[in-house]
């Protein structure tokens, strides 16, 4: 939620890509996700600041980027802007990266692992 707020300052409008569940279950791994893609899209769609939601299957959203052209693409603090993925065909464009939201210490990855008790 504070990560795609604090995105929502960055844009005019603010436009996310959410994974797949076909595309989660590769980048994850089995037992992943734990909410379905429509669920997922509907509780982003109803964070304050976002204007349009959309599922995407590729296990990267580059091909939506190249699409969409977005002005700003934000990535959360996991990342630096030179280690975005996406960075070069943001730039390719004209358009540039933004990190944006908290300290990503809350991942659904943890949160599993300590319910596993791991």
């Amino acid at each position: 939620m504070r990560y795609l707020q604090d995105a929502s300052r960055e844009a005019d409008v603010l436009v996310v890509g959410v994974n797949s569940d076909d595309s989660t279950r590769t980048l994850k791994g089995e037992g992943r996700p734990v909410t379905a893609e429509r669920e997922r899209a509907e509780l982003v769609s109803a964070i304050r600041g976002v204007g349009y939601v959309t599922i995407f299957r590729d296990s990267s959203p580059a091909r939506l980027l190249a699409v969409i052209k977005p002005d700003v693409h934000c990535k959360g603090t996991d990342y630096t802007p030179d280690t975005v993925p996406e960075r070069e065909i943001v730039l390719a464009y004209g358009g540039r990266v933004a990190i944006v939201g908290d300290p990503k210490d809350h991942s659904t990855t943890s949160i599993l692992e300590k319910m596993r008790g791991q």
